[in-house]
């Protein structure tokens, strides 16, 4: 973690007070930001918190799913945190949502998507990550949108599992939900992750040393 960083959870200060969607301020317990190294290479960005996150207020944290991400970035060796852990000791990796509050019957509509772009690409630019993980269609279409030169409608998240997708400066790299995944695909994340992580991954464009 960076050493002039102070907190992992919402680091950037970003409003917990948000009142952009009125049904999901009924439905959500707090607003869930990012959390993790301001100055990592990687960011993990997920569709919305589960029942889990809405509870703990980080991200990919507090159930079955979110344990699944918190063992894979403990084989990265990016978190030495135990996968059930709900404050994990994260380090060159920043955790967070397409969307910010949890609705326990459905998931985000396009509109409440929108509300939370700014959040999103706040945290982006302020991160200038080389390595993005949607996790999930949702996540890596509006990434697609956004950040690169593809048509969303052209990515699936299932057939593009576990492979890297040129960006704007940096590279995607799908993976399926987790509540999705086989065993299979799980050990072809990290396969393929680490044969990433390998290689001089790093993107020449300015990029600050850490």
């Amino acid at each position: 973690m960076d050493a002039r960083q102070e907190e992992r959870a919402n680091p950037f200060g970003m409003d917990e007070t948000c009142r952009n969607c009125p049904a999901l301020c009924e439905s959500r317990s707090q607003v869930v930001h990012g959390y993790g190294d301001v100055a990592g290479d990687f960011v993990f960005v997920g569709e919305w918190p589960g029942e889990g996150a809405d509870r703990t207020g980080v991200p990919f944290t507090g159930d079955e799913a979110g344990e699944l991400v918190q063992g894979i970035l403990a084989d990265l060796g990016l978190s030495e945190s135990a996968p059930e852990s709900e404050e994990p000791a994260v380090d060159n990796v920043f955790l967070t949502y397409a969307a910010r509050c949890h609705h326990p019957e459905r998931s985000p509509t396009d509109e409440e998507i929108t509300n939370c772009e700014p959040y999103l690409n706040g945290e982006l630019r302020m991160i200038n990550p080389e390595i993005i993980v949607p996790v999930g269609q949702r996540p890596l279409s509006e990434l697609a949108l956004e950040y690169t030169t593809r048509k969303p409608e052209e990515l699936d998240v299932t057939e593009l599992h576990a492979t890297t997708i040129r960006g704007r400066g940096f590279e995607i790299v799908p993976m399926r939900p987790p509540a999705e995944q086989s065993p299979e695909d799980t050990e072809a994340f990290l396969e393929h992750m680490s044969e990433l992580m390998g290689r001089d991954y790093r993107q020449t464009k300015g990029r600050r040393e850490r």
